[in-house]
């Protein structure tokens, strides 16, 4: 019954017929109420379905407007980066959260969610337990984000361009961001995305200063899609006779993205709560709310614009 469930819910995902934050809430409510079958097999295929539908959104991207956006907001990403490494560690000192659990807390708060933990995770030597509780933690807040912050932009008045600055630099994983931000506007989405990969680049850095200081031998993964993502916004930008063809990868984009929310959606459940316990999702919470609180201030007294 779980099987056909599963299979039946993915299918409506994929239809395009629902949009990003009901493709979660769809894959939450499974996640709580039946027991997964593939649990793996989500995991592994919405790691690939994000950075592949991040690549096909490229297509519908002016390479020209991701190169001013993503160089515009270097100093705010740069800054929000290492301020929220150093009050996530300082956080998770005071409530005695493990030290490692925390790093990886506040490597995918201030850089891209579970991304940066799965990259960072191997060289910090974090175990299982560790990776799972930092993972859980953010995928918590990263759902709660999704359906927060549209209604959030809207109460405040932001602009499309605000908007778009607010979700790359205050929510976790790139799903997310563009759930947010398409359900804002075409605008938002553009900005958010472009920003949030430029963000995502610095897992890298991350990784070697991690290394270095751990002195670990793993291997640092470089976010390879990316380029692919600019070298998509390039042809599109290039190749205007190929419109309608660059705009049907851009929609598949969009329909990847709702299925990837579904699957992330599917794999919390009441045993990821209490996996993560209470100082882990406090620590991540309270710096979530302090970036979140801090970037949408900055934002709207005009100190952080494109």
């Amino acid at each position: 019954m779980s099987k056909n469930l599963f299979f039946i819910a993915l299918i409506l995902a994929a239809s395009g017929l629902f949009s990003p934050p009901i493709a979660l809430l769809g894959g939450l409510i499974y996640g709580f109420t039946v027991v997964h079958p593939f649990h793996v097999e989500s995991k592994r295929l919405a790691k690939f379905l994000l950075q592949a539908s991040v690549v096909a959104l490229g297509f519908g991207m002016n390479l020209h407007e991701v190169l001013h956006a993503g160089s515009s907001g270097f100093l705010y990403t740069a800054a929000s980066i290492t301020l929220a490494m150093l009050l996530g560690l300082a956080l998770g000192h005071l409530i005695h959260v493990g030290k490692k659990s925390a790093f990886l807390i506040s490597a995918g708060t201030a850089i891209c969610g579970g991304s940066a933990i799965a990259a960072v995770g191997p060289i910090a030597n974090a175990n299982e337990e560790e990776m799972a509780v930092s993972m859980g933690t953010v995928f918590i807040l990263n759902s709660v984000a999704l359906f927060l912050f549209p209604w959030l932009g809207h109460v405040f008045h932001m602009s499309q361009e605000q908007f778009g600055i607010w979700s790359a630099l205050a929510i976790h994983d790139t799903s997310s961001v563009v759930g947010a931000s398409a359900k804002y506007g075409a605008t938002a989405l553009g900005i958010a995305i472009t920003i949030k990969l430029a963000r995502s680049l610095w897992i890298v850095p991350l990784s070697f200063v991690t290394a270095l200081t751990l002195k670990s031998k793993a291997r640092t993964q470089w976010p390879w899609f990316i380029l692919l993502f600019c070298l998509a916004a390039l042809l599109n930008s290039l190749l205007p006779a190929f419109g309608s063809a660059f705009g049907e990868l851009n929609h598949l984009g969009k329909v990847g993205f709702a299925v990837t929310l579904f699957l992330i959606g599917t794999g919390l459940n009441k045993e990821t709560i209490q996996r993560v316990g209470f100082r882990p999702l406090l620590q991540g919470l309270v710096l979530w709310i302090t970036v979140g609180v801090s970037t949408l201030t900055l934002i709207r007294m005009n100190w952080i614009h494109l």
